[in-house]
């Protein structure tokens, strides 16, 4: 399992925003997004390179911190 902290998600359309994002990234499986405590944990099913994972969630106006 892999967990990111996404910085600027405010509502639950937010979240799904992020989920689609990383689900549609070769390797991501699982996904859970929790808006509280702003943390994106995914399960990788192939290495999935992390500069990748950041521009996905930036591409779509948030922020991985960390």
């Amino acid at each position: 399992m892999t967990t990111i902290t996404v910085k600027g998600m405010s509502c639950n359309h937010c979240v799904m925003s992020v989920t689609k994002a990383l689900e549609a990234l070769p390797g991501v499986a699982s996904v859970k997004v929790d808006l509280l405590s702003g943390k994106a944990t995914f399960e990788e099913t192939a290495p999935v390179d992390a500069a990748t994972v950041k521009k996905a969630i930036e591409k779509i106006g948030f922020e991985v911190v960390g």
